[in-house]
């Protein structure tokens, strides 16, 4: 407040405003702009709106010299010193002093903007001022007697217990529903062989076969036929040598005459 108090701001200015003389108000109903003589005004100049401290000052000057030609302050808003009219958004009537405070004299004037818009700013000039020392007022008692409250505890009490709840995490127990994924091996390319064969890829879910050998294939083989066919003796490597070649050694060493064998044909 002691900042804008050093110097004074200007709020608002309009280039062209009407002054009109007011008859005495008959009664309390208020004011009306249309027993006003709206087509001659009394003087019409320049506006401004400035600000010195909380008090705001509605100023009529002269458009070319500025000199000052009435002047009415404020120190709240509404206030007796600005006064609408019953019967226009665009008139207004406003108490003005001679500026010798509150030993000087005082007369009640009417003021009419040409466009609504110019109105409109006046009000809103004002209102916006008397705001802005609202607040600061407000700051100001809160700066010199500061609430007193009691202090916010948020540390843990003895034995008190605090529960988080995380989502998405899955249960221990395997219950949440997801089944397990097979495995997919349709994107996956083994490398060629040697010899330039593209190897067996099996489809999903399908168990890859077990190579077997030629010789371990051939066994097996074998040994189904021998359990399929009647056991039948035979005689060993040594006794077969024997009985093959017994009777040629026999008539070979010696001169007697060889035995008949059911083996061998006698020339």
């Amino acid at each position: 407040m002691a900042e804008r108090e050093d110097y004074e701001s200007v709020l608002c200015v309009k280039p062209e405003v009407h002054v009109y003389r007011v008859p005495p108000r008959a009664s309390n109903r208020g004011y009306r702009a249309a027993e006003w003589q709206l087509d001659q005004p009394a003087w019409s100049g320049r506006m401004r709106i400035t600000a010195r401290g909380s008090v705001a000052f509605i100023k009529l000057e002269d458009k070319n010299s500025g000199e000052l030609f009435a002047q009415a302050s404020m120190d709240q808003f509404p206030s007796i010193a600005v006064e609408s009219v019953t019967d226009s958004s665009r008139y207004f009537v406003i108490r003005v002093e001679d500026g010798n405070g509150s030993t000087g004299r005082r007369a009640f004037i009417g003021i009419g903007f040409v466009d609504r818009g110019d109105a409109f700013d006046f009000n809103v000039a004002l209102q916006d001022h008397f705001k802005w020392v609202k607040q600061q007022s407000e700051l100001a008692k809160e700066a010199q007697n500061p609430i007193q409250g009691p202090k916010l505890d948020l540390g843990f009490k003895e034995g008190q217990t605090i529960k988080l709840s995380i989502g998405n995490m899955k249960k221990k127990d395997g219950s949440s529903g997801s089944k397990p994924r097979t495995a997919d091996f349709t994107g996956l390319l083994l490398p060629p062989p040697p010899g330039g064969k593209t190897p067996f890829l099996p489809k999903p879910g399908e168990q890859l076969p077990l190579p077997l050998s030629a010789t371990r294939t051939d066994a097996i083989q074998a040994a189904d036929a021998a359990m399929s066919q009647p056991s039948v003796p035979q005689s060993s490597p040594r006794e077969a040598s024997a009985d093959i070649w017994g009777d040629f050694t026999q008539a070979s060493g010696s001169g007697a005459q060889p035995q008949q064998n059911s083996d061998w044909v006698q020339f």
